[in-house]
């Protein structure tokens, strides 16, 4: 399932597609096939088109994003959090030791905020490395070089560096909790990440508290066009598909009981 992930991923992400209609339309123009030519032109121009001057992608990760708000005010308590990986470039920091974070450092930043807040809080950063080649430093791993440097001491965490991918995430933090006697934990990860953890974490019988972070649309886009920044619009159309890919995936596989988790 794992492999199959990734293989779905590499080929069928916006770029990927657009490049197939190219190929497509190029050997059909060397077999003279003309329709069949036009039409993998055609739908590479529209692929993107839609990819880099439309707000198609922002729009789709806000509606992902709005799916769960985040709460108006911080809990009166917090005894644990789990922190799912996707914050930290696990590649640069195996091949340079040290921390270096992904466009998710906001995951981090909220824990170590609620964390300092909550000093008898615990928490449990789940995430290994989801390469292909699987030789490289998880969030977990990094996350024990991150934390004490805040104040934050190693004994207040609990490393589950196998996972890699969302669904390992919630499989192996079960097991965890379990073992920690921990429970009703925030759950912290990106804002357009949270329907597919949170359907997963359900149908694990996990009780959780959502808590979203790392935000990257304002709430308020509508669609049309967008001609200004095509390489962020390509951006979000990307992060919005991967999603959806997943939350189709794993309510097709049965891992959640919601298509779109709420």
């Amino acid at each position: 399932m794992f492999l199959l992930s990734k293989l779905v991923w590499i080929f069928g992400q916006p770029m990927s597609l657009a490049f197939f209609g190219v190929l497509l339309a190029l050997i059909a123009g060397l077999l003279r096939w003309r329709i069949l030519g036009l039409i993998g032109a055609a739908g590479a121009l529209l692929i993107l088109f839609v990819t880099l001057y439309t707000t198609t992608g922002t729009y789709m990760l806000q509606g992902l994003e709005d799916r769960f708000p985040k709460p108006a005010s911080d809990p009166d308590d917090v005894r644990c959090m789990i922190v799912l990986g996707g914050a930290f470039e696990g590649e640069v920091n195996t091949a340079r030791h040290g921390i270096e974070f992904s466009e998710g450092v906001d995951r981090f930043i909220e824990a170590l905020r609620l964390a300092q807040k909550f000093p008898q809080s615990r928490i449990l950063v789940s995430g290994g490395d989801g390469s292909l080649s699987g030789g490289y430093e998880g969030d977990a791993a990094a996350s024990r070089r991150f934390f004490p440097l805040f104040g934050v001491g190693a004994d207040r965490l609990v490393e589950e560096t196998q996972s890699r991918t969302t669904y390992e995430n919630a499989v192996n933090t079960k097991a965890f909790l379990a073992e920690q006697g921990l429970s009703n934990c925030l759950l912290i990860t990106s804002g357009f990440h949270m329907p597919r953890s949170v359907g997963l974490f359900r149908k694990l019988g996990i009780d959780i508290v959502p808590w979203p972070t790392d935000y990257r649309t304002t709430g308020d886009v509508t669609l049309g066009l967008n001609l200004t920044q095509p390489s962020l619009n390509s951006e979000h159309l990307r992060t919005a598909l991967r999603e959806w890919y997943g939350l189709v995936g794993y309510y097709l596989a049965g891992r959640t009981s919601a298509l779109f988790p709420g």
